[in-house]
């Protein structure tokens, strides 16, 4: 694991965010987004039977819908040790190949820092 402590303050909060969704919702992931004005979007796991979105890939298109231009980083909080291609691919849509995803555990500890590239 990987101490949080050393974020930036935007930063944890995302995570909070991210974790705060995951928690509220029983979904396997939560995630959270922050735009380039420093706007968040905060989504859980879509798994209904005609859609299924991951918790990233909600929260990127949340930014969409709501007018975002581009992203300064993402946060997904779930059990797993990797960010999927699938999710990373949807924060570089928006945001670029060099926007950060950070991965924390449902403890809300960071477990990774990646790229969305």
């Amino acid at each position: 694991m990987t101490d949080s402590s050393g974020l930036e303050p935007e930063d944890r909060k995302i995570i909070t965010l991210a974790r705060s969704a995951r928690a509220r919702n029983g979904v396997p992931e939560g995630a959270a987004v922050r735009d380039e004005t420093g706007r968040t979007y905060v989504a859980g796991t879509v798994a209904l039977e005609s859609l299924r979105l991951s918790a990233l890939q909600t929260a990127v298109a949340m930014a969409v819908a709501s007018g975002a231009k581009s992203l300064e980083a993402a946060a997904v909080v779930a059990e797993t040790d990797t960010v999927a291609d699938a999710d990373r691919a949807a924060v570089r849509d928006l945001g670029g190949p060099g926007t950060p995803v950070l991965l924390a555990g449902p403890d809300g500890l960071l477990r990774a820092t990646v790229t969305a590239g």
